[in-house]
C-alpha cells in the first residue's frame, strides 16, 4: 500500500499551484509518499492520484455545527474520582456543571464529558455507575442554557444512549467501537458525529509494552479500517473524526513520530482530533512531575498540531490554549479576528 503525507505550510508566499489542506487554513505543494519497506520520497502534489488529493483538500463538513476551516478547542470534563490530572475535582455534580460552564466562557467549542478513566492501568467502571456521573451533568448543562456542543467520552453503548438523550451532540469512543460493537449501531441510529480513536490494548495493558511495525502507518491503517466498518453501518464518513490516539498503547518516541507526521491522517478524507494535553511524555520532556503544571508543555504541542492541521484540540486548559491559538493564528496568517 502507498501512504501520501502531504507537507502542510502556513507562510504567506503560497505557490499559484499550492493546493488548500482540507479545506483549512494551510497549503501543501509536496506530498512524501510512504510505503512499507521502502525509503520515502518526496513529490509534488500535483503528482497525487486523483482520489488521494480529492481527501486531502476537499473541505471537512461542519461537525456538530462547528465549521472546520479554523482550530477548535474540546475542553475536557472528567467526572471521575482518578483521572489521572484531575481525577476527583468535578466529581460532584455541582462541581462538574460549574467547570462545564467555566469552560464554555473561556472558549470551548466542544465539552468533552466523561465518566470513567481511561488512563494507564484504570479499572472499568460499571455502566450504571458511569452513566450516573455523566448523564445528569449533561442535563443539568442543558438546562442551564448551554449550548455548546458536548460529546460523551465512552466506550459503551447504553452510556452513550443515555448521554444523547441527556444532550449530548457527538461520541467520542476511544475503542473505535472495538470495546462494545453495540455503540456503532447507537451511533448510526442517531444523528450524532463520532470520533473515533486509536489505542493498542486495554488501559490495564497499554503501556506495559507497546510494540509497532511502523506506528504511524499501523495506526493509519488501523484507523482507516475502523472508518471503513463505521461507514459499512451506516455512519457515514462526514460525521467521523479521527484521533491518532496520543498515549495510548505508545511509547515517548511513538508519540513524537505520530505528531510529526500527523499530516497523513488527512488522506482519510476525516477531520483529525488531536488530544495531548498533560499526558506523561511531555512532564518527561518538559521536566514536570506534576500533570497539572504542563500546560505550557500542552499548548506547545498543540500548536505543533494546528500547524499540522489538526482541526480539533482536546484541552484541559481551555482558556490557555485559546489565548495561544490567538497569537499563533495572528503571527502566522495575520488573522486579529
Amino acid at each position: 500500500m502507498i501512504y501520501y503525507r502531504p507537507i502542510p505550510m502556513s507562510d504567506a508566499a503560497r505557490p499559484a499551484d499550492a493546493l488548500s489542506l482540507a479545506g483549512g487554513w494551510l497549503w501543501f505543494d509536496r506530498v512524501e509518499v510512504l510505503e512499507r519497506g521502502r525509503v520515502p520520497q518526496l513529490v509534488p502534489a500535483a503528482e497525487l492520484p486523483p482520489e488521494m488529493r480529492r481527501r486531502l483538500t476537499a473541505p471537512r463538513a461542519d461537525f456538530a455545527g462547528l465549521r472546520l476551516d479554523r482550530p477548535r478547542l474540546m475542553g475536557i470534563l472528567n467526572v471521575t474520582p482518578d483521572s489521572f490530572s484531575d481525577g476527583g475535582l468535578f466529581l460532584a455534580p455541582e462541581a462538574a456543571l460549574t467547570q462545564g460552564q467555566m469552560m464554555a466562557g473561556a472558549g470551548a467549542e466542544i465539552i468533552d464529558i466523561g465518566g470513567e478513566s481511561t488512563r494507564p492501568g484504570a479499572a472499568e467502571v460499571p455502566v450504571e455507575e458511569e452513566t450516573a456521573r455523566t448523564a445528569p451533568v449533561i442535563a443539568a448543562l442543558r438546562a442551564g442554557g448551554i449550548e455548546t456542543a458536548i460529546s460523551i467520552d465512552t466506550r459503551k453503548s447504553a452510556v452513550a444512549q443515555a448521554a444523547l438523550q441527556a444532550g449530548a451532540s457527538i461520541v467520542n469512543d476511544v475503542s473505535a467501537f472495538s470495546h462494545d460493537p453495540a455503540l456503532q449501531a447507537v451511533v448510526a441510529a442517531s444523528a450524532a458525529p463520532v470520533c473515533l480513536m486509536h489505542a493498542q490494548g486495554t488501559p490495564q495493558t497499554m503501556q506495559l509494552d507497546p510494540r509497532y511495525d511502523d506506528v504511524l502507518l499501523d495506526v493509519y491503517d488501523f484507523l482507516a479500517e475502523r472508518v471503513a466498518a463505521a461507514e459499512a453501518a451506516g455512519i457515514s464518513r462526514d460525521r467521523i473524526m479521527v484521533d491518532p490516539g496520543i498515549g495510548f498503547g505508545k511509547t515517548l518516541e511513538h508519540n513524537l513520530t505520530l505528531i510529526r507526521g500527523l499530516g497523513l491522517f488527512h488522506g482519510l478524507g476525516c477531520p483529525i482530533l488531536l488530544g495531548v494535553s498533560r499526558k506523561k511524555f511531555i512532564g518527561t520532556i518538559g521536566g514536570e512531575q506534576d500533570a497539572a503544571r504542563r500546560a505550557p508543555g500542552s499548548v506547545a504541542v498543540a500548536l505543533a498540531g494546528v500547524a499540522q492541521g489538526a482541526q480539533v484540540l482536546r484541552v484541559h486548559d481551555v482558556w490557555e490554549t485559546r489565548q495561544a491559538l490567538s497569537l499563533w493564528r495572528s503571527v502566522t496568517m495575520g488573522d486579529v479576528a
